[in-house]
């Protein structure tokens, strides 16, 4: 039951604002100053009506006081005195009528002259308020775009929040580049030391040249290790083989 009724109250709600759109405002009150501005059209035709009726029976009364006159001046050339009196009494009851007419009709042709006014009024107003309606609807509209682009661009973020990761990034990437630099640095100078290396032994080597090539000139010449062990094989192999003769030898003197 709870929930029917939340949901009765939602229903209402939201029909309320549609009822309070500012569009459906602004069109009603458009139309109602439209329905108000016809309806006093029409009582003004009405006024308007009856004053020309006031106007067609006060000349209607004027000439027939202009008849009766007439009729009077005739019945008095004929010797009719009677009938003549009879015809200015008729006349004189009309003329008081006419006098009646013309203050009634003056009264309806100043009332129609001010409903005449106040329709012009009226419909400057109603040309005012329709050409305000239309600029307070096109403000509206603008507002509801601006809105549904603030709407849009809620979930949008400007704020730096991934420098975090940059920064990180950007340190790992420098860290990287830094090991990169030493290691071919220290790459460089290890290919550079076995260089100066290479070319101390060939100094070694011109140097020991050169002094070997002094001693021999001195005379201070020592026998090369390479070549005493060579000599020193040769010697070996020359011992074999006297051994091994002398050992076939006596072996031929051992048989004989």
């Amino acid at each position: 039951m709870k929930r029917f009724f939340a949901w009765l109250k939602a229903l209402f709600n939201r029909t309320m604002d549609k009822v309070e759109d500012p569009d459906m405002m602004l069109d009603q009150a458009r139309r109602d100053m439209q329905t108000a501005l016809v309806a006093n059209r029409e009582k003004a035709v009405q006024a308007i009506t009856q004053k020309n009726r006031l106007q067609q029976m006060l000349d209607e009364a004027q000439k027939k006081s202009v008849q009766l006159e007439n009729q009077a001046s005739t019945a008095l050339r004929q010797g009719n005195r009677e009938l003549a009196r009879s015809f200015i009494r008729e006349k004189a009851n009309n003329d008081a009528t006419i006098e009646t007419l013309k203050a009634t009709h003056g009264q309806a042709v100043e009332t129609v002259e001010s409903v005449k006014v106040a329709i012009k009024r009226q419909e400057e107003e109603v040309r005012k308020k329709t050409a305000e309606a239309l600029a307070l609807k096109a403000q509206w509209k603008q507002s509801q775009i601006q809105s549904s682009i603030s709407k849009a661009l809620e979930g949008l973020t400007f704020e730096n929040e991934y420098e975090g990761s940059f920064a990180a990034a950007r340190d790992r990437i420098r860290d990287s580049q830094a090991e990169a630099a030493a290691r071919q640095e220290m790459f460089s100078g290890s290919v550079q030391g076995k260089m100066m290396e290479m070319e101390d032994q060939a100094m070694d080597f011109a140097a020991d040249e050169e002094l070997r090539k002094l001693e021999e000139k001195l005379g201070l010449t020592t026998p090369n290790i390479q070549e005493v062990a060579t000599t020193t094989t040769d010697d070996v192999d020359a011992q074999l083989e006297e051994l091994e003769r002398r050992l076939g030898n006596g072996g031929g003197e051992s048989s004989s």
